[in-house]
């Protein structure tokens, strides 16, 4: 212990803690001292043991990312629990592409015409992460539960089914703005789904900046592109769950119920909180170890966010992301019933093995097999070890692909879109957390985007007739663009921080996902209604023309394309350092 009367300069003062009325003892740390003083000007040093945080333990900060990816896991089965039933849907709750395509879109219409996600930054920037966790996943569940009782059977007939039939038909300045998320004829379930499906989008969305941030604060200075790019990884598994579920539910026992393929999301949703409640008290013991306080002191100001609108970068990332984004989630919740369109099955016997439910699990554990051995396959050191993983994960990626064609299920084919992903996400994380590049790798997304929607449009009708041919285009189309999906998380959100200061990202977070909520809300009604428009008098959902509604997503790709070369130019005309590794 050292006791002296001057005062280092670069001590940052850290708290005061009151020792009596008349007397405050200040406190600060330097490097290897925690300094004490007193009312009198003695400072006392005491010689600090090196503290280890629950983040310099790469199990538990990497247990920390599988918390919050477990919650986004669930969020995504949630978020196209509808999508592979989308024909039960017209037949059973008289849906048809406009008021599917509607409701699809509402889910983020609060978002971008109440601002809502401008204020859970300002409430994650406010609150922190933990905080803003836990609300996220109440609201994402309270959500659900009014989308799942609008399908059920017992709103059928209900006074509250009337009383949708009759109001919100004509939306005022919205409807004039031709922004309205309802409208006149509109089935009453739709309506009030839309309304849930708002609510939940409200979370999700919340759920999805707070996780950037999150694992921002855990990994930053460390492995962050191969943090994100693992974590949607895993939460992109389930779109894959919810292709092979979502049916099953739907018709199990062979009768079908609509309304147990939203229940099972809502159960996956109430794991999830649970999930956020376990990771909130871990971030909480990170910073009564760090010192660290969750709450901002600084007021939040506008200039915030003039600071982040001021920025070149952050506009052009923004683009960028709602460009992709709109081209690959709107495109997902008609994706099943493209397949159903595009390719010919054939019925399956009931007494089949392969119309059995066990096959069902047997498919989906198989899947898991594949994204376990390909995502473990990055992180081994033994070559023979690597060998044996990779040539397991090809084996049962195969396995997967023929079971699926064997079930004749578009659902099942589709569920395909994660999985090469899940293997090559790590590798690019890691690649721009080493080496940097990541202005590039969108350029290269952008590129696969466009080759994969112009390969449905126009090559893969080609096939209809061809069952084994047009099965193997499907798989091998939807395996790419899975794979140019999964360059985005690993390169643009790592990407955010060096565009705009650490106190407000999450505002910046925010904002992008708000300009993607955008493209999110028009681009799933601009397809409904396409479909409409160039499918005049058609009744039946497995016989819709998509060549138009490709055509828009790709032309989407192109624009994307351009914007990420222009973001090249400005990098390495700024200096922004997207082309620069993250760990230096």
């Amino acid at each position: 212990m050292i006791v002296g009367r001057i005062l280092p300069k670069e001590a940052p003062l850290l708290s005061f803690v009151p020792k009596h009325k008349h007397m405050l003892q200040y406190v600060w740390r330097t490097k290897d001292y925690r300094h004490f003083l007193d009312s009198n000007y003695n400072i006392t040093l005491i010689k600090m043991k090196p503290t280890t945080t629950l983040r310099d333990s790469a199990a538990l900060r990497w247990t920390a990312l599988l918390l919050l990816a477990l919650a986004m896991f669930c969020a995504y089965i949630f978020m196209d629990i509808l999508s592979p039933i989308k024909a039960l849907m017209q037949s059973e709750r008289n849906w048809d592409s406009d008021a599917f395509g509607t409701m699809q879109g509402a889910e983020t219409f609060l978002n971008v015409f109440v601002f809502f996600l401008i204020f859970a930054g300002i409430i994650l920037d406010k609150m922190g992460v933990r905080f803003t966790a836990l609300l996220s996943g109440g609201v994402m569940l309270a959500g659900a539960l009014v989308k799942w009782y609008a399908v059920s059977e017992s709103f059928i007939g209900s006074e509250l089914s009337v009383w949708f039939t009759n109001h919100l038909n004509h939306i005022p300045v919205f409807e004039q703005l031709g922004v309205s998320p309802f409208y006149e004829g509109m089935p009453s379930s739709a309506k009030l789904a839309a309304l849930g499906f708002m609510l939940f989008g409200c979370g999700a969305e919340m759920g999805g900046i707070t996780v950037s941030r999150g694992i921002v604060k855990w990994f930053k200075g460390r492995e962050m592109a191969l943090a994100m790019g693992s974590e949607m990884a895993l939460a992109r598994l389930g779109v894959a769950t919810c292709m092979i579920f979502s049916p099953f539910f739907a018709t199990l026992g062979g009768k079908i119920d609509v309304s147990r393929s939203v229940a099972f999301g809502v159960v996956l949703l109430c794991i999830a909180l649970i999930m956020l409640v376990v990771y909130f008290f871990m971030d909480k013991r990170l910073d009564e170890q760090t010192g660290e306080a969750e709450e901002k002191d600084d007021p939040f100001k506008i200039s915030d966010l003039g600071q982040i609108l001021t920025s070149m970068g952050f506009w052009l990332v923004s683009l960028l992301c709602v460009l992709y984004y709109s081209a690959i989630f709107p495109f997902q919740k008609y994706a099943v019933n493209m397949l159903q369109c595009n390719l010919t099955f054939s019925a399956v016997p009931e007494t089949s093995l392969w119309a059995s439910e066990s096959i069902i699990y047997i498919q989906y554990i198989i899947m898991l097999i594949v994204a376990a051995t390909a995502f473990t396959f990055n992180f081994l050191s033994d070559k023979k070890l690597k060998s044996a993983t990779l040539t397991v994960s090809v084996i049962a990626l195969i396995s997967y692909c023929y079971i699926g064609y064997m079930r004749q299920s578009a659902e099942s084919i589709f569920a395909v879109f994660p999985l090469l992903a899940v293997g090559i996400t790590p590798v690019l994380g890691k690649y721009v957390d080493h080496k940097g590049k990541a202005a590039s790798m969108l350029v290269l997304g952008s590129l696969l985007l466009i080759a994969c929607h112009l390969t449905f449009a126009f090559v893969l009708p080609q096939f209809r007739g061809n069952q084994v041919g047009g099965v193997i285009v499907a798989y091998l189309t939807i395996l790419i663009l899975g794979a140019s999906f999964s360059l985005v998380p690993a390169s643009l959100w790592p990407s955010v921080p060096k565009l705009v200061d650490a106190k407000v990202i999450g505002s910046a977070y925010a904002l992008i996902f708000w300009i993607q909520n955008i493209g999110l809300w028009l681009f799933p009604l601009l397809i409904g209604k396409v479909l409409i428009v160039t499918n005049p008098g058609v009744e039946d959902a497995t016989q819709l023309d998509y060549t138009a509604p490709l055509i828009m997503l790709a032309g989407l790709g192109v624009a994307a394309l351009a914007i990420g070369i222009t973001l090249k130019l400005v990098d390495k005309k700024k200096g922004l350092g997207l082309e620069e590794p993250n760990i230096k």
